[in-house]
């Protein structure tokens, strides 16, 4: 029998939120977590609601949790572009924040009732991404804003080093975790410079004194100021980049699902896997000037291949509303929906791995 004590789907219930951006499980204790842009839900995994938080005014995205010390971690952004303001528009909120991006650091453990807040009740820490924030604000040589087209941050997860996946054992998460999170990219039609997934990698442990409690009027900037490495990922350009990346830890690839682009020289798949086995290389970076160069890691060859670009990928419909690998083969895929009233919800539906082309997963029966 697979998985007999694992459910087969799992509501989140109905939210009057925005819509889910990302899911995290700690299977041990069996409760998952949802993010629903501005509020945090804990649940069961029969869904049975055990808390909330809310209070937060900025944009919460994809989520991980980290066995290690017991908390989800999320990318959490502050701006005052469309998003952003619609977010405050949403809320009621006339507060006007400085462009900021975090990891965010809830402590699960506390989540014990309905309309906790992530501030005044102590839950949530963060750490500031002074890479994002120059990358965002930046300029290239040519006068156009956001290097790279970078618009925020969404995709975070934690997983081997790239390049170290032959040397893990199935099913399995040996040797140090590092914590990755994907820029948001602008779909902007009119360059070529935005082509890339752009992915931050962190030490966990070079993090962790950076964390602070987060006042969202007066935001700190405690954080590292580089990240360990800044790779680059040639899919051809996507709508607002990768929303959930995940490591697999039975495969040691990374998934990355995304809103598809819309530039016709592109097949402008939803989902992407990178090659988890495939050392990073350094490569000029195609559509910005020569001798730009990055540290580039590879798309895995299987799957669907656009022979004009030289891209691979897969025509997954869902994931980019959360993603979770069990590392068996198995995963937990968000299917996102509201009801006529928009309330917002997730079913969240346990697939596994088939590899077929062009959907590498199947639901589990």
């Amino acid at each position: 029998m697979i998985h007999p004590n694992l459910p087969r789907e799992i509501c989140s219930g109905l939210w009057k939120t925005p819509h889910v951006q990302g899911i995290a499980i700690d299977t041990a204790r069996e409760y998952i977590y949802y993010s629903f842009t501005t509020l945090l839900v804990k649940t069961d995994l029969q869904g049975n609601l055990i808390g909330t938080v809310d209070g937060i005014v900025g944009h919460l995205g994809c989520m991980d949790f980290c066995d290690a010390d017991g908390c989800v971690y999320a990318s959490l952004e502050y701006k005052q572009d469309a998003i952003g303001k619609g977010i405050l528009s949403r809320l009621g909120s006339e507060r006007k924040f400085e462009d900021a991006f975090y990891i965010a650091r809830f402590d699960v453990s506390r989540i014990d009732r309905i309309g906790m807040n992530a501030e005044r009740d102590g839950i949530m820490t963060a750490v500031y991404l002074p890479e994002v924030v120059h990358d965002y604000l930046g300029r290239t040589p040519d006068g156009k804003e956001h290097l790279h087209g970078c618009s925020s941050i969404d995709g975070l997860a934690f997983g081997l080093a790239f390049g170290t996946a032959s040397d893990a054992a199935f099913g399995t998460r040996r040797g140090k975790l590092w914590l990755n999170v994907a820029y948001g990219v602008y779909g902007d039609t009119t360059r070529s410079d935005n082509d890339y997934q752009v992915i931050l990698t962190y030490d966990p442990d070079v993090l962790a004194p950076y964390f602070r409690p987060l006042n969202q009027d007066t935001p700190h900037h405690s954080g590292p100021e580089k990240p360990a490495h800044k790779y680059f990922v040639y899919t051809g350009n996507t709508t607002y980049g990768v929303q959930n990346l995940e490591y697999d830890g039975c495969t040691g690839n990374w998934f990355l699902a995304v809103y598809p682009g819309t530039k016709p020289q592109f097949p402008n798949y939803p989902f992407f896997i990178i090659d988890g086995s495939a050392a990073p290389v350094t490569a000029q970076l195609k559509g910005l000037p020569e001798g730009v160069t990055g540290e580039t890691l590879s798309l895995l060859p299987q799957g669907l291949y656009d022979e004009q670009s030289g891209i691979w990928g897969w025509d997954l419909r869902h994931g980019d509303t959360g993603l979770f690998a069990l590392d068996d083969g198995y995963y937990y895929i968000s299917h996102n929906g509201h009801t006529p009233d928009k309330e917002q919800f997730s079913r969240v539906h346990l697939y596994r791995w088939t590899g077929e082309t062009p959907t590498p997963f199947t639901m589990a029966e």
